[in-house]
Parts: structure tokens; C-alpha cells; sequence
């Protein structure tokens, strides 16, 4: 066993030298690439480097947040875990997949989508990418229930109506379509069916983007409370210094496909240290 694997087995989610390149790639890429040069595309290929040699481990109980303005890499990174997007380099291991011991990236097809469906949840800035919107909430978190095993209607309706009740989506309203719901309600019920089957991680990405403040503060506290309650391990994705101030207690600062400064979450608020991370703090404030 490595010692990458050893180190999967103490954390919950654990990201070694992850790397996403869109394009052809060429040996060049990386060297052509970086916040040294502020630029993510490859002058001699024309590829992307949308991220590169991003590595980080979380616990159980605790939340990571990864910041940086659009084009960054921040969410492409998140994507890659959710097994949305095949990187192009790098490992990764969540404790609960084979004790750790299982590279997420070499996975096959069908296990990944397992990982998917029990072991690693993900939140999206637009629910309609996480949710069947012209189905029921009661039946978007059914099909997760569904894709993961379960059979008994009496026991998956119980499960359904005891998510929606911690996630306060009104129980009346568990047989309306998702497209009626507002976008905090949405957001709601797609946290409900991520939740579904209990998975160790969740992944957030930019989960507030677009609600008004007063329902952005809501689901805020929600997730930190589901977070507490759960022991999750969340990674959250934001280029909002106040939803990384109020979720977590780590934070990676990406700029052109790379992490240039990391540490905790209030220190590197009150003192960043990169000229980026000051950047962003000061427009933040």
C-alpha cells in the first residue's frame, strides 16, 4: 500500500497532484502555463491548463474551501472529484471506497457512478444540473435512492420524508415539480437527494450564486448544520470570501490553474500573504 493510500484511510477525502487539461496537451503545457505567466492557455498546443498539481486532504467534520475568481481552475477541480470531468493527471481517495485503498480516477465506469450515488455528493450552482427539474422532489430523491439499491416503497418514502424535513422543504409539497419550486427551494431539495444515501463528502460549488441574501444565509446554515450533524467532510467552492468565512475552516487559493497560498481560513483573511490571496481580500472587504 502506498503511502497515499495509508493517508486515505485517516482522512475522508484525500487529493494528490490533481490536473485537468482540455486540448490536445503537449510537454510544454504546464511550463507555458501558471500564474508566472498569467495565462492558462498553452501558447505552443493551445490547450487549457484548467487546473494543475492540486492536493489537499480533508477530514471527517471538517470543510476546505477553495477560492479564486472565474477561470481559476476552482471548479474544474471540483468536477473532477464529482466524476463529472476525467482529469488528466493526479489521485484520489475517500475513505470509505474500498478503506481507501481505491484511486477514484482509475475506477471503472460503473463504480465510479457508484462513488457517485453513495460516497461522494455533489451541489451545484444550478440546480438543474443536479435535479431533474420536470419531476417531483419526492421523485428526484427516489431515483437516488433507486440507483443506490433501494427497493421497499414504505422505507424509501420514510427516508424521502425525513430528508425533506431536515433540509425544511415542506413535506405538502413533496409530489410538485422541482420547476416550481423558487431557487432556494431548489437548492434544498437537491441537498435532500445528495444526502439520500449518507455519503461521506460533499462538494459544493458555488451553492449560493444567484439566491437572494436572506435565502443564501438560509441554506448556509443549513449545510453547516447537516455538516455538524453528519460528520461530513465538504469541500466548498466560492469565490465569496463570506460563505468560506461561514463554512470553513481551511482554505486553498487558486489563480491560473494553481494553488498559491493555503492555510487557515481566518488567518489568511486577516494576513494573506500572496499578492493574489491580498488581492482578493481586499476586494472582498
Amino acid at each position: 500500500m502506498s503511502r497515499a493510500q495509508e493517508a486515505a484511510q485517516e482522512a475522508a477525502l484525500r487529493v494528490e497532484g490533481l490536473g485537468k487539461i482540455f486540448g490536445p496537451g503537449c510537454p510544454e503545457c504546464v511550463a507555458a502555463t501558471g500564474p508566472e505567466l498569467a495565462r492558462e492557455l498553452c501558447a505552443v498546443c493551445g490547450s487549457i491548463v484548467a487546473c494543475w498539481d492540486v492536493s489537499f486532504e480533508v477530514a471527517a467534520g471538517e470543510s476546505l474551501g477553495i477560492v479564486g475568481e472565474s477561470g481559476s481552475g476552482k471548479s474544474t477541480a471540483l468536477r473532477c472529484l464529482a466524476g463529472d470531468q476525467a482529469p488528466t493527471a493526479g489521485h484520489a481517495y475517500v475513505r470509505s471506497v474500498e478503506g481507501g485503498t481505491a484511486d477514484l480516477f482509475t475506477l471503472p465506469a460503473a463504480d465510479r457512478r457508484r462513488v457517485g450515488v453513495e460516497d461522494v455528493g455533489m451541489v451545484y450552482q444550478d440546480p438543474a444540473e443536479g435535479l431533474s427539474l420536470d419531476i417531483t422532489a419526492g421523485g428526484n430523491v427516489v431515483d437516488r435512492l433507486a440507483a443506490a439499491g433501494w427497493r421497499h416503497f414504505g422505507r424509501m418514502r420514510e427516508r424521502l420524508l425525513e430528508l425533506l424535513a431536515r433540509t425544511e422543504v415542506p413535506t405538502e409539497r413533496v409530489d410538485h415539480v422541482v420547476r416550481t419550486f423558487s431557487g432556494g427551494m431548489r437548492q434544498r431539495v437537491q441537498i435532500a437527494k445528495v444526502l439520500a444515501n449518507r455519503p461521506g463528502v460533499l462538494l459544493l460549488d458555488e451553492p449560493t450564486t444567484g439566491l437572494d441574501a436572506s435565502v443564501a444565509a438560509g441554506v448556509l446554515d443549513l449545510i453547516r448544520d447537516l455538516q455538524e450533524e453528519l460528520d461530513l467532510a465538504v469541500v466548498v467552492v466560492s469565490h465569496d470570501f463570506r460563505v468560506i468565512e461561514m463554512l470553513t475552516r481551511r482554505v486553498l487559493v487558486m489563480q491560473h490553474g494553481r494553488v498559491v497560498e493555503q492555510g487557515l481560513t481566518d488567518q489568511l483573511l486577516e494576513d494573506p500573504q500572496h499578492p493574489y490571496s491580498q488581492r482578493l481580500v481586499a476586494a472582498a472587504r
